[in-house]
C-alpha cells in the first residue's frame, strides 16, 4: 500500500471486543493471512533518532510525520518487512520492502545497510532516509490481531489485543524476551482503515459513535513504558 488512507483507532474493553468481534464475523470477510482461529501474531521493532523525534511528534500531533519499523508475523522470520508509515491530515500511507535476515540483524544493531544499485528503489530510499535521520532501534511492540475486510471502499478492520513492549532489542528475531503489557487487562485497540468513504452500514455495525477514540500509536504507548 503506497497511498494515503483514512485510519481511525478506538480503545475498547473486553465486552466491547466480544460484541464487535461477533458482529464482524457475521458480516465481514476474514483476512486471508489469519490462521484457523481468525488471528495472527505481529512483532515489530520501531526506530527513532537520538532525540526521540518520532515519540514527541506523536505527542505533539505534528503534521506531517512518519516512522519506521521492521515487522514479521507468526514467528516467521523468513518474511521480514521494513515499513515507512507516514501520517498527514489524519490519513496514513505505508511503504514496504522485504528485508533479508542479514539486513534485519544489522538494523537491530543500529547499522543501516549499505545501499546497492541492485536493490529495489523503495528499499534504497528507505535506507537513505534512515541514514540521514540517524535512526536506531528503540522498542519491540508485539500483539495478537484479528482482521476483517470489506471489499467496497477497501475497508479493513482489525482488533489488536495483548499489546506488549520490550526493550530487549537483541532478541527481536528470537522472540524470547520479557514482555510488558501496555494496557490494562482486557483492553485492546480497534482500528479501521478505508479509502474514499466509510460506509454508514459499517459505522453503525461497529458502533463507532459510542466508542472511545484514541489517537496514540502503539509505538507511543510502548515507549512510555520505558521512559
Amino acid at each position: 500500500m503506497d497511498r494515503y488512507r483514512h485510519e481511525y483507532k478506538y480503545r475498547i474493553d473486553r465486552i466491547e471486543e466480544e460484541i464487535l468481534l461477533m458482529r464482524a464475523r457475521g458480516a465481514l470477510d476474514r483476512d486471508s493471512h489469519a490462521g484457523k482461529d481468525g488471528t495472527y501474531y505481529v512483532r515489530s521493532l520501531y526506530f527513532d533518532d537520538y532525540g526521540d523525534s518520532c515519540l514527541f511528534d506523536n505527542e505533539d500531533v505534528v503534521d506531517p510525520r512518519c516512522k519506521f519499523r521492521m515487522r514479521y508475523y507468526n514467528d516467521d522470520i523468513g518474511y521480514i518487512r521494513l515499513e515507512r508509515k507516514s501520517k498527514r491530515r489524519g490519513m496514513c500511507r505505508k511503504s514496504t520492502c522485504l528485508l533479508t535476515t542479514e539486513e534485519c540483524r544489522k538494523l537491530m544493531r543500529g547499522i543501516i545497510p549499505e545501499v546497492r544499485p541492485d536493490m529495489p528503489e523503495d528499499k534504497q530510499k528507505m535506507f537513505l532516509e534512515m541514514e540521514l535521520r540517524s535512526l536506531i532501534p528503540k522498542v519491540i511492540v508485539s500483539f495478537e490481531r484479528a482482521a476483517f475486510v470489506w471489499p467496497m471502499g477497501e475497508v479493513r478492520i482489525t482488533f489488536d489485543r495483548q499489546i506488549t513492549s520490550s526493550g530487549d532489542i537483541e532478541q527481536f528475531l528470537a522472540g524470547n524476551y520479557p514482555m510488558r503489557p501496555v494496557l490494562s487487562e482486557g483492553r485492546g485497540i480497534l482500528e479501521i482503515k478505508w479509502d474514499e468513504a466509510l460506509p454508514l452500514y459499517l459505522k453503525n455495525l461497529m458502533q463507532l459513535d459510542s466508542l472511545q477514540w484514541d489517537g496514540c500509536s502503539k509505538y507511543y504507548m510502548c515507549r512510555l513504558c520505558h521512559l
